[in-house]
C-alpha cells in the first residue's frame, strides 16, 4: 500500500517497519556494500502511482531502501514524497527487456531504467538478498 511519508508519523512508521523490518544497521550495510539504490528513472508504472506522478513535470524517479524483510521503494510528486513498502515475500523482479527492470508487489508495479553497470549490480544484490530470505528445503539440510 502507498504511503506519503511526507510528514513524520508514527503511526505509517510503524506500520511500515512491520511490513519490511527495520533500518539496516551500519555494520549491515557496510556488509552488504550499502542498502540504497542509485537514482532510477521510471519508464512505466501502475496506474495508482501513474495518477500522482502525473501532477507534476518533473522527470519521473524513484529510489529503492533495503531493509531487514523487504524494500521500500520512494518517489516524490509535487512536493509530496510517497513510499511502497515491498517484504520480500511478495517482491517479483522480472528483467524484461535489456536496459529495464520490473519491480512488482500486488498490483503496484515500477519498470525502471537501467542504463549504468551500477544499477544491475544492485538488482543483482537485490535478487541474491531475495533469495537468501526464501525458506529452506528439507533437500537442503
Amino acid at each position: 500500500m502507498l504511503h506519503n511519508v511526507s510528514y513524520n508519523n508514527p503511526k505509517i512508521d510503524r506500520e511500515i517497519s512491520k511490513e519490511v523490518g527495520a533500518v539496516l544497521t551500519l555494520k549491515e550495510r557496510w556488509k552488504i556494500k550499502g542498502s540504497g539504490s542509485p537514482k532510477l528513472l521510471i519508464n512505466s508504472c501502475s496506474i495508482q502511482i501513474h495518477n500522482l506522478m502525473v501532477l507534476d513535470n518533473n522527470a519521473n524517479s524513484c529510489n529503492i531502501e533495503i531493509r531487514e524483510k523487504g524494500i521500500v521503494l520512494r518517489f516524490r510528486s509535487l512536493l509530496e514524497t510517497y513510499a511502497l513498502p515491498i517484504p520480500y515475500y511478495k517482491l517479483t523482479i522480472y528483467k524484461g527487456r535489456a536496459q529495464e527492470y520490473s519491480i512488482h508487489r500486488d498490483n503496484y508495479f515500477v519498470k525502471v531504467k537501467a542504463d549504468h553497470k551500477r544499477i544491475h549490480k544492485f538488482f543483482e544484490k537485490l535478487s541474491q538478498l531475495k533469495l537468501d530470505q526464501g525458506f529452506e528445503f528439507i533437500d537442503d539440510l
